[in-house]
């Protein structure tokens, strides 16, 4: 029984196999699963968002409950202040049944706004606002952003990505009414978290992350992104929205790159991305959060440690902190 707002959060950067992990835990707790990933809520991102629905089932055929995936179409421009709604509504759902809610989920900005409690007013983005910048140029926009925020991460570390370049103008340029109302460094005072991530060496990071494309491109992931454009209407424009898997998948079938330069383009931007997840990380533990880090064979170690949290004991400080290992120069990090 979880009656006092206890929540268990799973992170990692992609490939780590989070979600496995995540499943397995949630069974053994009586826990269900909250999705904390910006594409698989959208119906019909399956392959490439890595929505593997089976993954919900175990060998015993029971299935853990899982929570906001399938559940926006692809055209609605979902954002922050919806995923923070609907987030807290599955919470409070799975604590009225008495069971954990199990977080899981690698997307940086929706895990920092769980964590420290953001909330937001307003809807969708101001299409007006968002066209004016759509038709900037990406040296337009990075100015743009560097009067609004002049030490902006996103200048140093994606400065060339349009998608991040017009959300963070966004959210540095709304209206007094809309704008973030909580204080983004004071953690939630109704949830209780206990924070974890799937720890896996990078070099074993890139060669899943390989595996797994080709695995995925052998699935059927470009009939997927065929289907979506040419049968549910999404746009190319929209597609590249999505980023990764589905930016250089439009690109492809536009006719822009042939396949073997968006296969190894995208493998480099998917590593890319994994080391920008591992930043995040870093900078998160460096903000004051404990995160746990467990690899895969330590199993039973984060079994305890939750099962620990949840009868309300005493937790040991993390044995190893990401913030501290470096693999390789630190400038390079």
């Amino acid at each position: 029984m979880n009656d006092d707002g206890k929540v268990i959060v799973i992170l990692g950067p992609t490939a780590s196999g989070k979600t496995a992990f995540g499943v397995r835990l949630a069974s053994r707790i009586g826990g269900e699963i909250v999705s904390v990933d910006s594409r698989q809520l959208y119906r019909g991102l399956d392959i490439g968002s890595g929505k593997d629905i089976a993954e919900y089932t175990l060998p015993s055929g029971e299935t853990v409950g899982h929570h906001l995936i399938d559940i926006a179409e692809p055209d609605h421009p979902y954002n922050l202040a919806e995923f923070m709604r609907d987030c807290r509504n599955a919470v409070e759902k799975i604590h009225a049944e008495g069971h954990v809610p199990v977080l899981v989920g690698g997307s940086a900005l929706y895990l920092d706004a769980i964590l420290h409690n953001y909330s937001l007013q307003g809807g969708a983005p101001d299409p007006v606002r968002r066209a004016a910048l759509r038709a900037l140029s990406t040296e337009g926009l990075r100015e743009k952003l560097r009067v609004l925020e002049p030490a902006s991460e996103i200048l140093l570390r994606e400065p060339e990505n349009r998608t991040r370049l017009i959300r963070r103008i966004e959210m540095l340029t709304l209206p007094p009414d809309e704008a973030l109302l909580s204080n983004a460094n004071a953690p939630s005072g109704k949830w209780r978290f206990l924070v974890t991530g799937v720890l896996r060496d990078r070099a074993e990071i890139h060669c899943r992350i390989e595996k797994r494309l080709d695995e995925r491109f052998a699935s059927g992931m470009l009939d997927e992104a065929r289907h979506l454009h040419d049968e549910k209407g999404v746009s190319w424009e929209r597609l590249e929205f999505f980023g990764l898997e589905y930016r250089y998948m439009a690109l492809h079938l536009q006719g822009k790159l042939s396949f073997q330069e968006m296969r190894d383009q995208l493998l480099i931007r998917i590593r890319q991305f994994a080391k920008r997840q591992d930043s995040w990380f870093r900078n998160m533990e460096r903000n004051g959060i404990a995160i746990h880090w467990f690899r895969e064979t330590e199993f039973e170690q984060a079994l305890a440690l939750s099962r620990d949290f949840l009868e309300g004991k005493t937790l040991p400080e993390p044995a190893f902190k990401l913030s501290e290992t470096f693999y390789g120069p630190r400038s390079s990090d």
